[in-house]
């Protein structure tokens, strides 16, 4: 049979004590379970003539020896320390002297907040003590330091206030909080950031590609029916010949950025080539049985034949002086 920890019956003596105050003066205490617990062990908030107030504050309590120290208490900060000092509501500590049965308090926020790193602990003065006699004071002065730190929340319901509550302990206001809808997809962005880095890199510079294949998608069947109004050829055999030469081209220049060169004179031949093919089917979408139609279909023939050779003998003649460079580099 499981065992239940010695610690255990200390731990609860604090937040008992705690509790029993807090809910004799009518303020409304909600636990937090201890599996989910990370740093604080209740959620308060605070009331007045019988009504909710909009001060909201989180409790981390401890009990036990090992927080008592010569001139007071203290409280370990651990890996809370961003978490307490962010909060949209205050933080408190409290610290049980079991011996004396005193509740001693510290608010955690305020202190963490004036240092840029943890101090380790935070100590809780001997003298703020948290009882029937002071409990009025207590709340006068967190209820005036979550005013002046506009800590208030306001809710119409008890439910979408102490759920707010528990957004503000996160430290998450409306400008961080979470979208469900898509923070799986942060989530997995996030696990694969380095991969969709190179990606997205990969995507700008194949963005003369991406132009090119939507122009082609578009003009298709300008094309096609200027090559019916212009020529007995093959009016899709005709087209296919030219974008072929246009693929060639982008993806030449894509895989130039790439490789970190940048393109230029291959880059104007695209766009000289493409904005010339590309805007006279629209501008004369019907073709021209004329010198002009048969210039046009004809320049369509021939300038994809000369323009790949003449890609292919550059680039690679480009590609064999690198090799050779590298070569005698290592030589």
């Amino acid at each position: 049979m499981s065992t239940v920890r010695a610690s255990r019956k200390i731990e609860r003596a604090g937040v008992n004590a705690l509790r029993s105050l807090l809910e004799e003066h009518d303020h409304i205490v909600q636990e937090i379970d201890g599996g989910n617990d990370h740093g604080e062990d209740m959620i308060v908030n605070f009331t007045r003539a019988g009504k909710r107030t909009p001060y909201w504050i989180a409790i981390q309590v401890k009990s036990g020896k090992k927080y008592k120290r010569a001139n007071g208490y203290a409280i370990p900060v651990e890996d809370h320390f961003e978490d307490w000092r962010q909060s949209r509501i205050p933080i408190l500590g409290v610290v049980y002297d079991m011996k004396k049965r005193e509740l001693f308090w510290v608010n955690l926020t305020e202190q963490l907040r004036s240092g840029d790193e943890s101090p380790g602990w935070v100590q809780v003065a001997s003298t703020s003590l948290l009882n029937s006699d002071t409990i009025e004071d207590f709340y006068a002065e967190v209820a005036t330091y979550a005013g002046d730190e506009r800590m208030r929340i306001r809710a119409a319901t008890e439910e979408e206030a102490l759920e707010e509550a528990v957004r503000a302990r996160q430290g998450l206001d409306p400008s961080t909080a979470p979208n469900p809808l898509y923070d799986g997809l942060a989530d997995l962005a996030l696990r694969y950031e380095e991969p969709l880095k190179v990606i997205r890199r990969n995507l700008v510079k194949s963005l003369p590609l991406q132009i090119l294949i939507v122009l082609m998608v578009w003009a298709w069947p300008y094309q096609i029916r200027f090559v019916e109004g212009s020529s007995d050829m093959p009016p899709a055999l005709w087209v296919s010949n030219l974008y072929v030469f246009l693929t060639l081209m982008a993806l030449t220049i894509f895989f130039e950025f790439r490789a970190g060169r940048l393109p230029i004179e291959t880059g104007k031949w695209l766009w000289l080539i493409a904005a010339n093919f590309f805007w006279l089917p629209v501008m004369d979408p019907d073709g021209d049985r004329g010198w002009w139609g048969d210039f046009w279909i004809w320049a369509g023939v021939l300038v994809p034949s000369f323009g790949e050779k003449l890609l292919f003998i550059t680039f690679i003649g480009f590609a064999i002086d690198r090799k050779r460079k590298r070569r005698e580099a290592r030589i």
